[in-house]
């Protein structure tokens, strides 16, 4: 089996960057993501590239190239390239030398198999050449592929004790990519190093759960996980998996787009204030607690249109959503809420005298609008001339 290559080899900036670090010597191999997917068939953005060149030479080569050459990571030999517009992010290969579960200390190697070792599963640790597609699979990570099964390199307690996010990421990988069972041994492991995740950051915890609930339907996974108490050292709140499962039909029978957001208030009691806190604790910024919180509350208001002229039209797709409102959601979904034909110098201009009472007008022409379904023209002005009489 074999990489086509070719459908990197046609953007510019990969040729750039390939010829700089002289690739056709076997010294850059595609790693990763873009390798697993690209035999899966499924879209891939991020093209990562391991190269046995130390972080410092590679630099040297892709400035003496003309390609931008930024540090991004380099004490774990991290550079992003940019090539022709073309990101892609350099890493030398790498073996680590200690770890504590939240960051490792690592040493440089010429050695494929021992960078391969240090990460997390085997359909992660596949390489391909870039030019000829040869692929390079040292723990098995092809058949795994192909049987749709997410499997640790090596011991899964090891590698969950090197970092523990890796709990986390193995149930997004495998709702993503598994098929089946979850492999027993890595289940295990996950269920007996739960109480790790209560060592990491709130903000990595966030970034990888979100990921996780963006994907089609993560609500087998997301049962799976309740079922052996991964989530429970660090959202305990999350006691069951049924209205994201609702919001999962609702949102297909829509045709709306998954959003992490939304489905994280699925899974959250339906508590304002509770769920602001929750968010604040997962360090989310202002904008997305707001959001959920308004998520959490169920008032629908005289119809999706005056909804979403309250609430912006997401805030209100949002609540018909996990309101099991489909239909009405499907129907706003694109819909841009109108702005007040008036203003208080409007309202001047006809006898208002300036102060409290312009505001208090304006509230009454806003509220008998949006009740009449937001009307234009004459029909506005009549609205307007009995709000003032």
């Amino acid at each position: 089996m074999k990489l086509d290559s070719d459908t990197f080899l046609k953007r510019q900036g990969i040729r750039r960057l390939l010829k700089a670090l002289d690739a056709r010597d076997g010294t850059a191999r595609f790693v990763g993501g873009a390798v697993r997917d690209l035999l899966l068939g499924v879209p891939h953005e991020d093209l990562d590239l391991a190269t046995s060149l130390t972080p410092d030479e590679v630099i040297r080569r892709l400035e003496a190239k003309g390609i931008k050459a930024v540090p991004t990571g380099i004490d774990h030999g991290t550079i992003t390239a940019v090539s022709s517009g073309t990101v892609v992010e350099v890493t030398t290969l790498r073996s680590d030398v200690s770890t504590d579960g939240r960051r490792a200390t690592v040493t440089f190697t010429s050695d494929w198999s021992e960078d391969a070792g240090r990460r997390d599963f085997t359909i992660n640790a596949l390489y391909a050449d870039p030019y000829s597609g040869e692929l390079f699979d040292y723990f098995g990570g092809l058949a795994d592929l192909e049987a749709r099964t997410v499997r640790f390199i090596g011991e899964p307690l090891q590698r969950i004790a090197e970092d523990h996010l890796r709990i986390l990421r193995y149930f997004r990988f495998h709702a993503r990519y598994g098929c089946g069972d979850a492999d027993v041994q890595a289940l295990e492991a996950c269920t007996a190093r739960a109480n790790d995740l209560m060592a990491l950051s709130r903000e990595r915890i966030a970034d990888e759960l979100l990921k996780l609930f963006a994907l089609d339907d993560p609500t087998p996974t997301v049962r799976l996980m309740l079922e052996r108490g991964i989530l429970a050292p660090v959202l305990p709140e999350i006691e069951n998996a049924a209205r994201l499962e609702a919001l999962v039909g609702a949102e297909q029978a829509a045709g709306i787009e998954p959003d992490p957001l939304r489905r994280f208030a699925a899974l959250l009691p339906a508590d304002p204030q509770l769920m602001e806190r929750i968010a604040a604790r997962l360090k989310l910024s202002n904008k997305a607690r707001k959001r959920i919180a308004s998520a959490a509350d169920a008032s629908l208001g005289s119809g999706p249109r005056a909804l979403a002229y309250r609430l912006g039209t997401e805030g209100a797709v949002d609540r018909l959503l996990l309101a099991g409102q489909p239909d009405e959601a499907a129907a706003i979904k694109d819909w841009k809420p109108p702005r007040l034909p008036i203003g208080g110098g409007d309202l001047m201009v006809r006898g208002i005298p300036q102060g409290p009472e312009i505001a208090r007008t304006l509230r009454r022409i806003e509220d008998a609008w949006e009740a009449a379904g937001f009307p234009k023209g004459k029909e506005f002005d009549r609205l307007v001339d009995a709000a003032l009489a």
